[in-house]
């Protein structure tokens, strides 16, 4: 029992150095976007730009992997006013554009992986 705490603790350990190893090789543009992500956006798009809650919907969009610049124009849309949502137009005039430039910077940069179910069933596998 006492070898299964330790490889348990050793295993976190690792775990934990390398998600520091990580967030230190981010950029100040991508660390910065991610503390906007975490403080602002996270409650509806999470962290990863997956919606939590409301799927991916008109109401609470999933936003990971989307391109800079739209992400860019639709949150100075809201800022502007031009796009009007009650959220979305009440955060993004809370922020600044280098936070907007910064947080579209980070969803911008998740990447995916997609599946194709005529690629991936058509393919032999370990069945």
């Amino acid at each position: 029992m006492k070898k299964l705490i330790i490889i348990s603790i050793f295993s976190l350990s690792l775990l934990r150095a390398s998600q520091l190893t990580a967030e230190a090789k981010l950029t100040e543009t991508l660390k910065a976007g991610k503390e906007i992500a975490q403080n602002i956006c996270s409650g509806c798009h999470g962290v990863s730009g997956k919606a939590g809650s409301g799927g991916n919907s008109g109401a609470v969009p999933n936003i990971y992997a989307q391109q800079r610049d739209y992400l860019t124009l639709k949150l100075k849309n809201y800022k502007s006013g031009k796009l009007q949502h009650p959220q979305m137009t009440m955060i993004a005039q809370m922020i600044s554009d280098t936070d907007i430039d910064n947080v579209a910077e980070w969803y911008s940069r998740i990447k995916v992986k997609v599946f194709d179910p005529d690629i991936e069933l058509s393919e032999p596998g370990p069945y």
